[in-house]
């Protein structure tokens, strides 16, 4: 594993769940992080509970506002300097999932969130990235991303494949520039997103699946790889989840 103390990184969604662990096991590492979301609270919780050697920063944001973007990406560059890794972990669902049922509300928010503002955050990091032609990018997908289904839902899915396809566009266009992009598609993960399932998930259900650290974890190898290594799709599933 590559040494990551000193690198920088940005991570999306970073007040809870995957992201949050994320943040976390970089911090761990040796890496100055800077986290964001939408709820300081959650924010706060995540950076005062931080054990690594650096402390974690955060200041909220939501990646579908394309000028909060900005100015979160112009923040974090003047506390950390050059941004080396950027996780996009924001993501959300609704309730409702069923094309007949769905508000188009609805389906303007997920897709505002899921897709467009891992691409805002994208946008954000691309230009430093290609001048130094190094950096790393990882997309928090999901397998509705990889198997469309009714549990994830018509907007999710819909929005999931929208980030794999964005991802993986910009990894062809950069791979010559040293610049490596991941998509993780985890499956059943013990996250906040499980509050919006249409039936309630019970909590031996949630023990059984993939806890936050387990996708954490995963990233932290992709991450730590040397930069003749790549990791263009890697999928985490709970060991009883069939991927059928």
């Amino acid at each position: 594993m590559s040494d990551l103390t000193g690198r920088t990184a940005v991570i999306t969604g970073g007040g809870s769940g995957i992201g949050a662990a994320i943040a976390r096991g970089l911090a761990d590492a040796g890496c100055r992080v800077a986290i964001t979301g939408r709820r300081q609270e959650r924010l706060d919780d995540v950076t005062d509970n931080c054990s690594g050697p650096v402390p974690i920063l955060a200041r909220p944001s939501d990646v579908a506002d394309r000028q909060g973007v900005h100015e979160f990406f112009e923040w974090a560059r003047e506390e950390l300097g050059q941004i080396d890794i950027l996780v996009n972990s924001a993501g959300i669902n609704t309730p409702v999932r069923a094309v007949a049922t769905l508000d188009p509300a609805d389906w303007d928010k997920l897709i505002a969130v899921n897709l467009t503002g891992a691409y805002n955050c994208i946008h954000e990091v691309l230009p430093g990235m290609r001048q130094r032609q190094d950096g790393i990018i990882i997309n928090i997908s999901s397998v509705a991303g990889k198997r469309a289904g009714p549990i994830g839902g018509v907007a999710y899915n819909a929005s999931k494949f929208g980030m794999a396809a964005l991802g993986t566009t910009v990894a062809e266009e950069h791979r010559e520039l040293g610049i490596r992009v991941t998509n993780v598609y985890p499956g059943e993960v013990e996250t906040p997103i499980l509050d919006d399932r249409p039936v309630p998930v019970t909590a031996e259900h949630r023990a059984r699946i993939l806890q936050p650290e387990d996708v954490a974890d995963a990233v932290l190898m992709v991450v730590g790889l040397p930069a003749r290594a790549n990791v263009p799709e890697l999928i985490v599933i709970p060991t009883t989840q069939s991927y059928r």
